[in-house]
């Protein structure tokens, strides 16, 4: 079984054919699906999608380019809108300044509360992180050195410096579609170096659909397409890569295993 740990089933992109979507995620050995929160304000939303399908899970979180948008984030909302079954993480959260749709400060005080919350609740974190780096590692090493709590950096797309911090805090380390793409030698050098018992996979449907979708609308389905791309580099079969990836999930995520 596979088990694609980072979608957006809530999105309008799925609502005309979301049964067709989790079907063919079934037929391609996907055995469960999380929907990842952006929005606290759509909660209600995504937790709908888990509540429909025995097969998603959700989180609830608020993305870095909604902190300026949305009101004010605080560990304790998050950990009141957690305390539900299929809610099973916080986040996505972290920065982003690529597209810096929201003021910065806003972004790392977001950030923060999230971390608050996961520490709090023993919920992992998924992190998002884009031409921010620096201030990512940052603000997870400082906010590790306060109270352990576990962490999966979500599409990740980073160097080796990079990798080997996330590492050294015991985080995950997530392979997306990206790492299909034909321009992606450094980013599959960086995963030839992860261990095993560090990886998970993901989609981050709608986006990212991984070679030969790349372009078009990804779904879960195709997390069986990175899978391969990464057993592949790894050296593994990937019924392998598949058995390890989904044991790291329930590591990681352990509130779906109960």
């Amino acid at each position: 079984m596979l088990v694609d740990s980072h979608c957006h089933l809530d999105f309008p992109d799925f609502a005309a054919d979301l049964e067709e979507i989790v079907a063919r995620a079934g037929q391609a050995g996907v055995g469960l699906m999380v929907s990842i929160g952006t929005h606290l304000s759509r909660h209600p939303a995504v937790l709908a999608v888990a509540e429909r399908f025995e097969t998603v899970y959700c989180t609830v979180g608020l993305h870095p380019h909604e902190a300026a948008t949305e009101q004010e984030v605080t560990a304790e909302r998050l950990l009141a809108l957690a305390d539900h079954p299929k809610v099973i993480g916080l986040g996505e959260t972290g920065l982003d300044y690529y597209y810096d749709k929201s003021p910065r400060e806003r972004q790392r005080a977001a950030f923060r509360a999230h971390i608050a919350a996961a520490r709090h609740s023993g919920l992992p974190l998924v992190v998002h992180t884009r031409d921010a780096d620096e201030d990512t590692a940052a603000i997870l090493e400082e906010e590790s050195r306060l109270g352990a709590f576990s962490a999966v950096i979500h599409c990740f797309s980073g160097g080796p410096a990079f990798a080997e911090r996330m590492l050294q805090l015991g985080f995950f380390l997530s392979a997306s579609g990206i790492m299909t793409f034909k321009t992606a030698d450094a980013l599959r050098e960086t995963f030839a170096a992860v261990p095993l018992d560090r990886l998970l996979v993901e989609t981050d449907a709608p986006y990212l659909a991984p070679v030969p979708h790349r372009g078009k609308r990804n779904e879960p389905a195709y997390v069986a397409l990175t899978a391969a791309r990464l057993a592949a580099l790894k050296g593994v079969e990937p019924a392998a890569l598949a058995e390890v990836t989904t044991a790291n999930f329930f590591r990681l995520f352990s509130k779906a295993g109960r």
